[in-house]
């Protein structure tokens, strides 16, 4: 027997159009300090649909992005989604070779870009003949358009548009509520990247999911700040979170500048930012002296937060760094830490280790481990390490066009590639990545437990571990350290700090001592590339 409920589809057009009405007020602002308002902003949205039908581009075409934060950006993000296209946020620093693949591979019809990404663009456009259309946007950049049909002004062409008028979530059926609402794409740090396609069910749920009180809890009274680009897996979701929940949205444009974001934080009364962790670090020391009282969340993720690092904005700010863990592949919020009521009468220490967890999963979401030789399951016990795999209705079943196989079980679970521990509460503690480990005479080392270890030096800044070839013991560890402003250390030093804390042959025979980490488009560390400079030193 089947319930009596009415078979409404789950669609990105209910946020928008719940914005829009009940939200009209709530406001978009922009990193120059321009406020607009929601009911403002969709009438943008309405006439950049009538703009998108008078370029012929189709429903269910490929609408790629290339662009910072901000609320043209935005307008994007609700009027490819709401009118059945497919919203494709192309990651801004991808190489010209993967940028072209991408856009290739995704069959996008039109791009819109940032006009400081024109030189960029003019170095692949003779790769990607599929694109119809090239919209850019105003950024305050003096780079001229090119003289080429295919490029448009975006305000004067929202400008001659009229506002679509009627309900879009009225034109979804229910079975609708499964197309394809957006595209975003790994990073490629082991291959070409490939696409992960979501549906605007699994959009919709994400959104309920970061909604969940005791999580991230996002509320209509929030201010959001997503640090985090929205190229990066659309932005954890907020901004389409901020949607449903009218939310004020502040959005910082492309400069990651720690003046810039700390004066957003103070002068906004931001409540809730994310951004990865190497931006935290690169904030703390800007935030002294601000007004940040109106602060309840700051998310990290992307890689792992640090004890010493979510203590040290504990101190600053009022508010601890809290741990999230998520993929492209999961929309990509799957876990967030903090503390719960199991945890009511732990000792100082032992409320360290668990808020340095990655934390428990989100409603709807599911974790296993399992033995990466036999593929037993491991028991809940915070001790068995395994391979975690995810699944729930906002995780990929599979890749566009079918690539990546591999990364998903024969049941239908996400392979994470993260080594793993769960206790018996389901709070999640990544141990490494699998290819990240470290075999060194026939024992693994953990180079997320180095890195934590060595972070809590005072004079380190930031810290990757990674494998070396040696002729002894097949491979030894390297770290790879970057100091804090005016600091020096030596390699005698960091041993001696490591000394009580790791055991003693885990301890990197070299330090190498760097101005930066090197990056992968989503702004985590690339290991890899730490690897192939490591070879030729």
């Amino acid at each position: 027997m089947d319930g009596l409920m009415q078979p409404r589809p789950l669609t990105i057009a209910h946020l928008f159009e719940r914005a829009e009405t009940l939200f009209a007020h709530k406001r978009i602002i922009d990193s120059d300090g321009t406020e607009l308002p929601y009911g403002a902003w969709a009438v943008r949205v309405r006439r950049l649909v009538s703009a998108l039908a008078a370029l012929d581009v189709p429903p269910g075409a490929r609408v790629a992005t290339l662009a910072a934060n901000h609320r043209r950006h935005l307008e994007v993000y609700a009027a490819a989604p709401v009118s059945k296209r497919v919203l494709h946020t192309l990651n801004i620093r991808l190489s010209p070779d993967d940028l072209a693949f991408v856009i290739e591979h995704a069959r996008d019809d039109v791009v819109f870009l940032d006009r400081r990404h024109l030189p960029l663009v003019r170095k692949i456009l003779d790769r990607v003949p599929g694109v119809r259309h090239w919209v850019v946007f105003p950024d305050g950049t003096g780079t001229a358009l090119p003289d080429d049909p295919r490029f448009h002004d975006y305000d004067a062409l929202v400008a001659g548009s009229e506002p679509c008028g009627g309900s879009f979530e009225a034109a979804f059926t229910g079975a609708e509520e499964n197309l394809a609402a957006g595209l975003c794409y790994t990073s490629g740090t082991t291959g070409r990247p490939k696409g992960v396609l979501y549906s605007h069910r699994s959009t919709v749920l994400h959104c309920l999911g970061i909604m969940a009180a005791g999580l991230i809890g996002l509320a209509e009274r929030d201010v959001v700040l997503p640090i985090v680009p929205m190229f990066h897996a659309n932005a954890w979701g907020l901004p389409y979170g901020a949607l449903m929940t009218g939310a004020d949205l502040v959005l910082p444009g492309p400069s990651a500048d720690p003046a810039h974001l700390g004066g957003l934080m103070e002068r906004h009364r931001v409540t809730l930012a994310a951004a990865v962790p190497t931006v935290w670090s690169d904030l703390l020391p800007a935030l002294p002296g601000r007004d940040l009282g109106a602060l309840r969340l700051l998310l990290g993720g992307g890689s792992p937060v640090t004890p010493e690092l979510s203590a040290a904005y504990e101190e600053a700010v009022g508010v601890p760094l809290t741990h999230s863990w998520g993929m492209t592949e999961v929309s990509p919020v799957g876990a967030v830490g903090g503390l719960h009521s199991a945890h009511d009468g732990l000792g100082a220490a032992e409320r360290d280790a668990v808020t340095s967890a990655q934390g428990r999963p989100l409603p709807l979401v599911t974790l296993r481990i399992v033995d990466p030789a036999s593929g037993a399951r491991l028991p809940h016990d915070g001790e068995s390490v395994g391979e975690l795999q995810v699944a729930g209705p906002w995780v990929a079943s599979g890749y566009l066009g079918g690539a990546g196989t591999d990364g998903f079980t024969g049941d239908g679970w996400l392979r994470t590639g993260d080594l793993a521990t769960l206790d018996g509460h389901g709070y999640l503690r990544l141990v490494d990545r699998i290819k990240d480990l470290i075999k060194s005479g026939g024992e693994w080392i953990s180079s997320v437990e180095l890195e934590t270890a060595l972070s809590a030096h005072p004079h380190v800044a930031q810290v990757a571990v990674v494998a070396r070839d040696d002729p002894r013991w097949v491979e030894r560890p390297v770290a790879c350290v970057v100091l804090r402003p005016g600091a020096s250390v030596s390699a005698e030093q960091l041993r001696a700090h490591l000394f009580d804390r790791v055991a003693s042959w885990w301890i990197p025979d070299e330090f190498v001592v760097l101005g930066s980490l090197p990056t992968t488009g989503s702004g985590k560390v690339s290991k890899e590339s730490l690897r192939q400079s490591l070879r030729t030193r």
